[in-house]
Parts: structure tokens; sequence; C-alpha cells
């Protein structure tokens, strides 16, 4: 898409304003749907195809401003569980390319990791997400691709392997519970070994988290954008870090 001069300015405009940027950005990636009959695509699968392109543009924005831990929220649990066989088949099949034909690419600066039940994903879903992650180790930059994901079951998931722990050690329940601490939780979430993120932006318009990282956005900055996801531009997502930046307190 060419630029007009005027788009081009304000871009310029709203980067020299920004004297701080969060460390880490999570993306509730939403919209690809509406936006694909928005288009007039008679298929949704149309609109997933465009809005897993698009995430590769998002990142080399992170890149230009120096975020370096990006999570996107790829697919649900209950995505996975409830959406018509087709959808999730054709969803699964543009993340098997993305780690195949981008992610794993050398020219990237970013290491994958996942977060979510990935035991829900079928054989080749799971070996493609595993060999982008051995292929991107030692990258300086983390994405964290959350599919099968359910906020609510990592919480429990957590709580149920501390307890494991504790009690493989003899602990006994009441000495268990005079110490149990959040970061008894930390410890034990997919997410283990992140910082929290800073910012969560949603795009769509909708307004309500969907289970996406409960326990670590609980501090997090929250920004809500109209625009489906397939559509976000540049200067969406730098009005989302200015947004950030002033509720820091820290803009020109």
């Amino acid at each position: 898409m060419i630029k007009s001069l005027a788009q081009r300015i304000y871009e310029g405009r709203l980067r020299r304003g920004l004297t701080v940027v969060p460390r880490h950005v999570a993306i509730v990636t939403d919209g690809n749907r509406r936006w694909a009959r928005q288009m007039g695509y008679a298929e949704a699968a149309t609109g997933h195809r465009h809005g897993a392109a698009h995430l590769d543009r998002v990142l080399g924005w992170c890149d230009e401003v120096g975020i370096s831990c990006v999570t996107v929220y790829a697919a649900s649990a209950d995505n996975l569980r409830k959406r018509s066989s087709g959808e999730v088949d054709h969803l699964l099949a543009l993340i098997e390319e993305a780690c195949r034909e981008r992610l794993s690419r050398p020219s990237s600066r970013w290491s994958v990791r996942t977060a979510g039940r990935v035991d829900m994903l079928p054989d080749s879903t799971r070996a493609a997400l595993k060999s982008a992650v051995e292929a991107t180790l030692d990258r300086p930059s983390t994405l964290t691709v959350a599919i099968g994901y359910d906020g609510r079951e990592e919480v429990v998931e957590a709580v149920r392997r501390h307890l494991f722990s504790a009690a493989a050690l003899g602990e006994s329940p009441a000495s268990l519970a005079a110490r149990f601490a959040p970061a008894d939780i930390d410890g034990h979430l997919y997410t283990s070994g992140l910082p929290d993120p800073d910012l969560v932006i949603r795009t769509s318009g909708e307004q309500r988290m969907s289970g996406f990282l409960l326990w670590q956005a609980a501090f997090s900055e929250l920004y809500f954008c109209d625009v489906y996801w397939p559509g976000f531009r540049k200067i969406d997502f730098l009005r989302a870090l200015r947004a950030y930046a002033v509720r820091m307190g820290a803009t020109d």
C-alpha cells in the first residue's frame, strides 16, 4: 500500500513523540473473519491468511521501535473446540506454513515460543511449532505464539503443577498453604521466564480479554483498537504506543 505524504509525516511525528516504549506487547489479533466479509471475500479463510501474513509487518514495526518481546493470541482452546473443522484446519495449516517459511528464516530476529495446550494440536502442527522453536533458540527477541490457550486453564494447571512438586518433596498441605505465594504460580505458567506484558492491544473493537494472559496482564495497560487485525496499520500501532507512553507520563 502506497502511503500518502501526510501519513508518513504523521507516522514520523508519532514515532518522535515516543520517549518510552513497552518491553513486552501482547496482541489479541481479532477480526480476521469480519475483515474478510468487509472486504467482500466469500470465505473467512481469506481473512486468516491475510492476518497471518500481517504478523510479519507488525513484528517489523516492533523491531523498529525496540520492542523485544511480543505475544500473539493465535487461537484459543475454545476456538479449537468450537469452530468448524474446516476453519480450524485452515488456520492450523497457516500456522504450519508460517513456521516453515517466515518464523524460521535466518533473517528473522525472533525466537519462537509457544503458550497453551499444544497437545490439542494435530501432529503436523506440533512438529512445525517444535521445529520453529528449536531453529530460533539463539535469537535476541521473543515471539510467543499462544495457541490452544485459555488463561483460566493455565492458572489451574500452574497450581496443579506446584501442588505435585510440593507433594513429591513430602510437604504437608498445611505447610504449603502457609507459604503459598504468587511466585509459586509464576514459575509454572506457560510464559515462565518472560516479563509480564506492559501493553495489551486488542484489535476489532471488542473490549474484553477473552481469557488472554489473565494472570500476566493483571497490571498491564490495555488498548482497544477499532480496526480489524489485517487492517491494523502502522499508524494504529504507533497510536497504541503513544497511548502507553502518555499513561506512563513519558511523552514530549
